[in-house]
């Protein structure tokens, strides 16, 4: 991609000066996160991991950086008069957050259906949040009407070369950190952070991959750029990247400057969101885990080189952290539901039960159905939910099940 139309640096709206003077706005105001190496998950991909814990921002969010860089400079009159933004959670917590601190009333649109750790956490921050459209893009549309009947300045959430530059911050202090990466592995909404993070990181190392990741299920990026018609539909995970239509700006940095982007599918957004949390013992958010999915999903593209990861965001709804935690456990096997059709008559519970307890797999949950099954009337549907150490563990479950003549399906 990169190269195909590139423009030199010094002509892009956004240049490293730009950027640079971004990062003296923030300094004292935004955190300078760390950017750890991963040992494990180097290991389990076979390329050296570093992670940028932009979920450890106030916001938990990367999004403030480029909020107030946005925010410094307005005018006295606009400041007095507010802001707006439309977001779906993250950008309206980093613009409550530096709106508040500045003392600027804010107004944040948010579409329906955005998770109410981010709504509320934006609330806490002293805005006053609606909820309205179905899209982002619809919730924009509403925002701008009423800020303009309002004259309230609206604050993009990502085109917009204050934020571009905001955001590029991140790329300074990664390089400054370790200055001989690879590439960088960014996630791809609506273009902000890849942008900026490009335009400072080849200013600095011209040499440095910028590689971008979004949702298969919203590739509106990767559409612009390749010239592709791929559908946008369905919820994703990775919620904070999931926009129809990215900024005309970052559309023309992106495709200057960065050299591919890559799409990656639910599964492998969950994958990656489970390892953060069960090795880096750190929340992220599904557009936090996209760098990582780009990794697992294609190890042998990435095997030896040395890559920069940016955790985004760390804002998610605690019961669909634990759905996605859940669901890993059972796509790796220890956690199981079995299906029996078993004769109504006592002891035929305990039978199963004791071939589980000495293979060693724990019972979770038992159902015991007579009444909502086809089954003859002698007959019962038990479905019992266990756990194992790994796949391994639940085959040996399995076949010490069927050694004692016990029929069993592993459903779903």
């Amino acid at each position: 991609m990169a190269g195909n139309t590139r423009t030199p640096l010094d002509k892009l709206p956004v240049t490293l000066r730009d950027v640079e003077a971004a990062a003296a706005t923030l300094s004292g105001f935004v955190k300078r996160t760390n950017f750890d190496h991963s040992r494990t998950l180097s290991d389990i991909t076979g390329a050296g991991i570093w992670l940028k814990f932009e979920n450890l921002q106030f916001t938990a969010t990367f999004k403030e950086r480029g909020a107030l860089n946005r925010l410094s400079a307005l005018s006295a009159d606009q400041r007095k008069q507010g802001v707006i933004a439309a977001s779906a959670g993250n950008h309206a917590q980093g613009v409550a957050y530096h709106a508040a601190r500045l003392a600027i009333p804010a107004t944040i649109y948010v579409p329906v259906g955005t998770p109410t750790v981010k709504i509320e956490n934006t609330r806490r921050h002293g805005a006053t949040v609606v909820e309205g459209g179905a899209t982002l893009e619809e919730a924009a549309s509403l925002a701008k009407a009423y800020g303009q009947s309002r004259g309230l300045t609206y604050i993009h959430p990502y085109d917009d070369p204050l934020i571009i530059a905001g955001q590029g911050t991140i790329a300074l202090e990664i390089l400054s950190a370790v200055p001989d990466l690879d590439a960088l592995i960014v996630p791809i909404g609506g273009g902000g952070l890849i942008s900026g993070m490009a335009v400072a990181a080849k200013a600095v190392k011209p040499d440095i991959e910028i590689i971008g990741v979004q949702a298969a299920l919203y590739p509106s990026m990767y559409n612009v750029v390749k010239a592709k018609s791929l559908p946008m539909r369905g919820d994703t995970l990775a919620e904070g990247i999931a926009v129809k239509a990215p900024g005309a700006i970052t559309s023309e940095i992106v495709r200057a400057l960065v050299d591919d982007i890559v799409l990656v599918t639910e599964q492998d957004v969950e994958h990656a969101l489970s390892l953060l949390l069960t090795i880096e013992k750190s929340v992220t958010e599904g557009a936090g885990a996209a760098g990582l999915a780009a990794v697992l999903a294609d190890p042998a593209r990435f095997r030896g080189r040395k890559l920069g990861l940016v955790l985004s965001g760390g804002n998610i709804d605690t019961r669909l952290l634990s759905g996605v935690l859940t669901r890993q456990l059972a796509r790796e096997g220890r956690l199981s539901r079995l299906h029996f059709d078993i004769v109504d008559r006592p002891g035929q519970l305990a039978a199963v039960v004791a071939v589980l307890s000495n293979a060693g797999a724990n019972v979770v949950e038992v159902s015991h159905q007579r009444i909502f099954t086809d089954l003859p009337a002698k007959a019962v549907v038990l479905e019992i939910v266990i756990e194992t150490r790994d796949r391994a563990h639940l085959n040996a479950t399995i076949e010490a099940l069927r050694a004692a003549d016990i029929k069993v399906e592993v459903l779903g």
